[in-house]
């Protein structure tokens, strides 16, 4: 009997299921969202422009006229119906910047905006007026270059820690440059860290002093870590959930801004293994508000023993990929940090700084190699610039397959005439930001002077025109993460008073949408999945309120991000 009724659910069960196959099979495929009306923009040479598009799922399903795309839509398809002048754009990827740092920034003072030593002082003493005594004050985006009025006293146009101390004698201060290549502490957060008049240069970094050799309070490149060591020994006295929890709300807040302007994927420049393992960890619970590519960033020792467990390629429905490493070689132009072939202008003792020794660079190249990963040089001066493309040579020669390998150079910004052509020649991206030339130049004169800023500063149609992939970005928290700023700078250099920047270096604008979508894809060897919109790819796309193609140029900056759509699923809208 009881085998009978065994029987007998089985065959109901398989009965059942062939019903269920049959019904699905006469059921017409249908998308589960259409966008028409506005124009759609593929960056596909087969198709680069149409009416239409659909997703089904996380990918896309057709695009293609309005009545193409038509029969797709059923009685459940989500249909955005665009007026005319929007358009829709793949998902714009952030080519370079600094994902965790960019949501810790949105959680501490905000120095960008300040025009004057003074302000920022100011915004310190409101801040210490309701902090508890010994808590740290932290803040970011000071530049000295950029103020209206020189700090009194200075050296070398940098300001001294003195009104600072005085406006935070209970609480260390610790402020980080806008470049993230300089910081400045008041005399508590120094007595915390253990510096003083005795203190030494570390390599590759330094701490600017008065005559009498007392610190001024203004650390340069690798000499930051002094007092940030300090203040991490700090945090250790909170508990490792507290520690989490603060980072897992800046990896969220970082992915609220970024779908905000349209960023569906972001290239992380620098990340440790610690940091590394919570992000995988959010990935697998499905908590990435955006899509990850990460470069690690680690000692020497810790990227041999480690990396070769740490690849990952698509992991979580492509939400986070690791296959990079990242080295500094020198700092930025701003703080006189870049690596320079010749003496500053404006500062003729100083060639800038090599943050890294170049054994360690060749020993990280190896490691690449031999773990199958991108290596991602961080390279402002020209003279960084030319050491890094000397390396890669040589790699390359005794390893001629790593040419394929798409190894990049990062940032790129100031370089001698005769290597321009070798990025092409050797395949070296050039991982550049168009924000960064609008925003440097009101100093890029002063420090490299006339001649080398004109043959060397920004090359964008020089290395397009010699066959080099550029991809673009913002280098946030350095700029805004603000890829419709970063376009409008590398179509335009043009500053805010008006002035262009060397404009013979412009991209088309065509070319400029290139470097944040498909270009970008390709930097990361990710353009069979992302960077347009092609069937089969990833339903990651942006729809923008005009054509930025074709629209007047100053009406550019006032594009608007109506929808972000990531995965097929609309994750920001314009709209309440």
């Amino acid at each position: 009997m009881r085998t009978a009724v065994r029987c007998l659910i089985v065959i109901l069960i398989f009965w059942l299921a062939d019903k269920a196959i049959a019904y699905q099979a006469d059921e017409p495929l249908t998308a589960e969202l259409v966008i028409t009306g506005g124009k759609v923009v593929t960056m596909d040479d087969a198709m680069p422009v149409t009416e239409a598009i659909a997703v089904r799922g996380n990918r896309i399903l057709d695009v293609g006229s309005k009545q193409e795309i038509s029969r797709w839509i059923g009685p459940k398809t989500q249909h955005l119906a665009l007026s005319s002048g929007q358009i829709v754009i793949p998902g714009l990827i952030e080519g370079h910047g600094h994902y965790v740092g960019f949501g810790e920034s949105l959680m501490i003072l905000d120095l960008a905006s300040a025009e004057s030593y003074d302000a920022i002082v100011a915004q310190v003493a409101a801040a210490a007026e309701t902090a508890s005594p010994g808590e740290w004050i932290l803040g970011r985006g000071w530049h000295q270059s950029k103020w209206t009025t020189l700090p009194q006293p200075n050296f070398d146009g940098y300001p001294t820690h003195d009104a600072l101390s005085a406006a935070s004698p209970r609480n260390p201060v610790l402020l980080t440059h806008a470049s993230g290549h300089m910081s400045l502490a008041n005399a508590y957060a120094m007595q915390i860290a253990g510096v003083d008049s005795s203190t030494q240069d570390p390599n590759g970094g330094e701490i600017l002093r008065r005559e009498n050799g007392i610190p001024t309070g203004v650390f340069r490149e690798t000499a930051m870590q002094f007092v940030s060591n300090a203040f991490g020994r700090d945090q250790r006295n909170q508990t490792p959930e507290q520690r989490l929890q603060r980072l897992r709300l800046a990896i969220q807040i970082a992915g609220q801004q970024c779908l905000r302007h349209g960023v569906t994927s972001f290239q992380d420049a620098g990340t440790s293994f610690n940091v590394l393992s919570v992000i995988q960890s959010m990935a697998l619970r499905d908590e990435l508000p955006v899509r990850l590519w990460v470069m690690v960033r680690d000692d020497i020792d810790r990227l041999e023993s480690r990396l070769p467990r740490a690849k990952m390629i698509g992991f979580a429905d492509d939400f986070l990929t690791v296959r990079a490493i990242k080295v500094s070689l020198d700092g930025a132009l701003g703080p006189h940090g870049a690596w320079l072939l010749d003496p500053y202008d404006d500062l003729p003792t100083s060639t800038g700084l090599n943050t890294i020794d170049l054994d360690v660079v060749e020993r990280t190249a190896q490691l690449a190699i031999k773990s199958d990963f991108q290596l991602c040089v961080h390279a402002i001066g020209d003279r960084a610039n030319r050491e890094t493309l000397d390396l890669f040579e040589r790699v390359f020669q005794m390893q001629p397959s790593a040419m394929q390998r798409r190894w990049r150079i990062e940032h790129a910004q100031h370089l001698h005439p005769d290597d321009i052509p070798r990025f092409a020649q050797l395949g070296v991206i050039a991982s550049m930001q168009g924000i960064h030339c609008t925003s440097d130049a009101v100093f890029v004169l002063q420090r490299l002077g006339q001649r080398r800023s004109q043959t060397g500063a920004y090359m964008w149609r020089n290395l397009l025109d010699s066959g080099a992939i550029l991809c673009n970005g913002s280098d946030v928290p350095v700029e805004p993460i603000h890829p419709i700023a970063s376009f409008y700078a590398s179509v335009t250099r043009k500053l805010k008073n008006g002035t262009e920047f060397f404009p013979e270096q412009k991209m088309t604008r065509l070319e400029a949408l290139r470097s944040y979508t498909i270009n970008a894809a390709y930097a990361a060897f990710e353009e069979s999945i992302k960077g347009s919109l092609v069937p089969g790819k990833l339903a990651d796309l942006v729809v923008l309120d005009r054509d930025i193609l074709e629209c007047p140029e100053e009406s550019i900056l006032e594009s608007q991000v109506l929808f972000t759509i990531l995965g097929g699923k609309i994750v920001y809208s314009a709209e309440p």
